[in-house]
């Protein structure tokens, strides 16, 4: 007889246990020549030398199920222990599993478009309208690369720009300070990373949130960088940000130019970046649409109501220049 330790290190255990144990439970009926215990992320297993070697390679088996489709149900344990392959989810071009084995896939084709690019180029941007997930894409992209060993970490920065209100001194530490502009980015990885994993992920800076002003200095090798919120970058800003590239890294940038929150005195580093580069060698360029909007029905037609006013106060400013513009000819 024999003690074989088993580690469980790619999947929060508690997804890998089940509720109350089940998952361990099922392994030992699975196993009954074997005594099974399990605690933290470690099972500790009792037998025969070949019994326990054929039980710790099972268990890797389904720990890296687990890991691949987010999700463990009793007939995937009891397939993958008999030799059989798991009846997995169905779905054409899926980035990433989600919470609950969600699948996560293009849902138009200029994400299928931002798939691709991230895959053939290093510097992706993606630009246009809110709710075209952008910025949800962008992190599925990096949680799959992470979870398939392309990367060592991910970065997710934001310019920390009010959308037209001033928020003053927040209470709290830096980290309170800064999370209200990055908690939609942690609201996505949310969407795709189990609970204890994510935070795990966090406090080892397997993953890191940061403002831009942060990444000053940096050299990014190794990793999966984002900027949302591009939009609001200044020109300089823009330049560090995409000098930070090192070695076996890859960039999304996202943004939305018609929510521009800078001063109007200051110029959008995104719009002079897509001028200068235009037609560089390794950069990607995918422009969404408001048919592309995947979100409720009814913030496109919210997108589209903005845009025609838009459109009749411009005409409007147009019409109240016309007698300024007949008066100089007149003078002339």
């Amino acid at each position: 007889m024999i003690e074989r330790t088993v580690i469980i290190e790619s999947v929060d255990p508690q997804t890998f246990y089940g509720v109350n144990n089940s998952n361990i439970s099922l392994l030992r009926n699975l196993f009954p020549k074997l005594r099974i215990a399990a605690r933290g992320n470690v099972i500790k297993v009792i037998g025969e030398e070949g019994e326990t070697a054929a039980f710790e390679k099972k268990v890797k088996e389904i720990e890296a199920h687990a890991v691949k489709y987010n999700k463990l149900k009793d007939e995937d344990i009891i397939d993958i222990v008999k030799g059989d392959a798991p009846k997995a989810v169905a779905a054409e071009g899926v980035i990433i599993f989600g919470q609950n084995g969600r699948p996560i896939a293009p849902r138009n084709h200029n994400q299928a478009l931002m798939v691709k690019s991230f895959h053939e180029n290093d510097l992706t941007f993606a630009l246009g309208p809110a709710g075209t997930g952008k910025t949800y894409i962008a992190i599925a992209l990096a949680v799959a690369a992470l979870k398939n060993r392309q990367c060592k970490r991910i970065l997710l920065s934001r310019p920390a720009v009010e959308a037209g209100e001033k928020l003053g001194f927040l209470p709290g530490d830096m980290k309170d300070k800064i999370d209200p502009y990055l908690r939609p980015l942690y609201d996505a990885l949310e969407d795709m990373i189990p609970p204890l994993k994510l935070k795990e992920y966090m406090e080892n800076d397997t993953i890191q949130i940061a403002p831009l002003a942060f990444m000053r200095g940096r050299t990014l090798n190794d990793s999966i960088i984002i900027l949302d919120e591009a939009q609001n970058t200044t020109k300089h800003q823009m330049k560090m940000f995409l000098t930070r590239l090192g070695m076996n890294a890859k960039m999304i940038v996202t943004g939305d130019t018609s929510q521009i929150d800078l001063p109007r005195s200051v110029q959008s580093g995104l719009l002079q970046a897509m001028r200068i580069l235009k037609g560089v060698k390794g950069i990607g360029v995918i422009e969404y649409r408001k048919k592309d909007i995947v979100r409720h029905p009814l913030v496109q037609r919210i997108v589209d109501a903005y845009e025609e006013r838009e459109k009749e106060a411009d005409a409007e400013f147009e019409a109240n220049l016309e007698p300024h513009h007949k008066l100089d000819n007149i003078t002339k």
